[in-house]
């Protein structure tokens, strides 16, 4: 058998946060994919998405009510999704169809997403949102804790959640990944 990828490598394992960030959402949330190591999160071979989380909502040790034919039955289809910290919307994309669970789009990867530059050397990077939920717009500024979307199934994704990562460019599939605090 072929082995696992390792780890990207970064210079930034010891970095220390400087937004004062808050989770992008409210409630109790179950964090899917996270860490540090590839047998907690298989972000990690990616340079920018290196720190990433994948979260999720469960009830009773499952994603879904029982029906995960469609994204309705999804405990994370629709939640608000917040931003994190301060700062100004840097990209976006908006427009793009949620997947039917069991299917996903491998031609846009995050989906539906916005970069929030909190001009301090880090952007925040939320992505598969619901389509049509997205509400600032490209050059907004948004403030911690403003609603920003909702939960959604668009891109390269499984089911519905809630990717973050913070890193060090203003564009999806650039930089390097930063550790969140």
């Amino acid at each position: 058998p072929a082995e696992a990828p390792e780890p990207a490598p970064t210079d930034f394992a010891d970095y220390k946060t400087k937004s004062p960030l808050r989770l992008p959402f409210d409630g109790e949330w179950f964090v899917f994919w996270g860490g540090r190591g590839r047998e907690q999160n298989y972000h990690v071979i990616s340079v920018d998405q290196r720190f990433a989380y994948d979260f999720v909502i469960r009830r009773g040790g499952s994603t879904d009510s029982g029906d995960a034919k469609t994204n309705e039955s999804y405990y994370c289809w629709g939640p608000p999704v917040f931003a994190p910290a301060d700062g100004v919307v840097t990209s976006l994309v908006d427009g793009i169809a949620d997947n039917t669970p069991g299917t996903m789009n491998t031609f846009v990867p995050p989906g539906n997403h916005l970069v929030i530059d909190h001009e301090n050397g880090e952007f925040s990077l939320l992505a598969h949102f619901r389509n049509g939920t997205i509400a600032p717009k490209e050059g907004d500024p948004v403030k911690r804790g403003e609603l920003i979307g909702r939960c959604g199934h668009s891109g390269n994704s499984s089911e519905p959640h809630v990717p973050y990562h913070l890193q060090t460019e203003g564009r999806f599939g650039e930089g390097e990944g930063l550790p969140a605090q």
